[in-house]
């Protein structure tokens, strides 16, 4: 089977071998296993390798690099328009080559090949869209144009789009999914944390203005002027670290906050291990991997409730659901204190707090990589 992945996600060669995302590529390591070639069309970087990106595993990989593009200002648009007729020709090629045809979405170059599929109406088709396929949120016009096109049966044909959540009125190709981390042997038994010692925060993600991590410094900052002994650590990096760092240099935070960078899969997961709660204040999400990962090893997941995490959280049964947290909000004070408010009560119910952790880890530990490489096997050999 020739296996054909287009995606936005930047790639790093080295060698002759594919680097990218480690999330991404955990992902797609296990939709390659059982293919007897992969085709890539993906942006190349230039960029030099981190902690967090890692390869494929495949003997017969053809990249097809293809150059980034935005539509964000005038000049990045003039751009585009000279970029995207040889992106589209080197889409609509590797497409021809294809026995499966499997799109990453939402993104610049989701949208241009949900278009150029109409044109293979019968070639086995899967779209992965990771974003927020909640049809009541503010999005992008480009997502939604992406979401009504691979939702249109007539348009895109033979191909199961595979979505975060339940959502009512979807069409008949649209596959609620989820993603998953660990293994089964992975479910070691989890040592209850005690709330008597210091009570560990942690945050893993981009440090970018929509996933709020500010916030996040904000809200344990709050606990602590409330004589809570809490301390928070953040995973990640991005365009809002200087100015993270210079919040917790101005508010003296040093001794209970503290900038991790980006840091290995072992790293995170014992941070996980060793942190009661997992938080991620963010503006939008599709399934958020670290909430979900949090949450297998027992931290109490503390989020917004943006796209399935209400599901995910059972309502406030098995975590935090935060208010709307953007800073320029008239009610971004009181959002604050409520939030703090909310987890005080936690903090004071040890029993709660347990069973909320437990109830966490129980239904996380059903999403394991071994169930997802069976449902992944059951669409590749439809």
């Amino acid at each position: 089977m020739n296996f054909v992945i287009i995606t936005h996600v930047p790639h790093i060669v080295e060698q002759n071998h594919y680097f990218a995302y480690a999330p991404y590529v955990r992902e797609m390591n296990i939709w390659i296993k059982q293919v007897d070639k992969v085709i890539l069309v993906a942006p190349e970087s230039n960029s030099r390798k981190t902690p967090i990106d890692i390869k494929y595993h495949h003997e017969n990989i053809e990249f097809i690099a293809v150059e980034g593009f935005d539509v964000l200002g005038l000049k990045a648009v003039f751009d585009s328009i000279f970029k995207i007729p040889g992106i589209c020709w080197n889409i609509y090629s590797a497409m021809q080559k294809a026995d499966h045809i499997h799109l990453r979405c939402p993104g610049n170059m989701g949208l241009l090949a949900s278009l150029i599929q109409i044109l293979f109406p019968k070639k086995i088709k899967t779209a992965k869209y990771a974003g927020n396929w909640d049809p009541k949120s503010k999005q992008p016009l480009s997502y939604k144009l992406q979401k009504w096109i691979l939702s249109n049966t007539f348009l895109t044909r033979n191909m199961q789009v595979l979505v975060y959540g339940k959502w009512e009125g979807s069409s008949k190709n649209i596959k609620p999914f989820f993603t998953a981390t660990y293994h089964e042997v992975d479910k070691l038994p989890i040592v209850p944390k005690n709330l008597q010692q210091q009570i560990c925060f942690v945050f893993v993600g981009t440090l970018v203005s929509g996933k709020n991590p500010l916030y996040a410094i904000q809200l344990v900052e709050a606990l602590c002027q409330k004589g809570h002994n809490v301390a928070l650590s953040l995973y990640g990096e991005g365009a809002e670290r200087n100015k993270l760092e210079q919040y917790i240099v101005e508010n003296k935070l040093d001794d209970i906050i503290s900038l991790e960078g980006n840091q290995t899969h072992e790293m995170v997961r014992k941070a996980y291990e060793q942190s009661h709660f997992v938080i991620l204040p963010s503006e939008s999400e599709g399934w958020p991997k670290a909430v979900a990962e949090g949450m297998f090893w027992g931290c109490v997941p503390v989020a917004t409730p943006v796209s399935c995490v209400p599901f995910m959280l059972d309502y406030g049964n098995r975590g935090i659901l935060l208010e709307m947290t953007r800073e320029h909000s008239s009610n971004w004070r009181s959002n604050l204190e409520k939030d703090a408010y909310q987890l005080e009560l936690v903090l004071k119910n040890e029993i709660d707090c347990q069973g909320k952790s437990q109830k966490a880890s129980d239904w996380s530990r059903k999403y394991t990589l071994d169930v997802f490489e069976d449902e992944i096997e059951k669409l590749l050999t439809r």
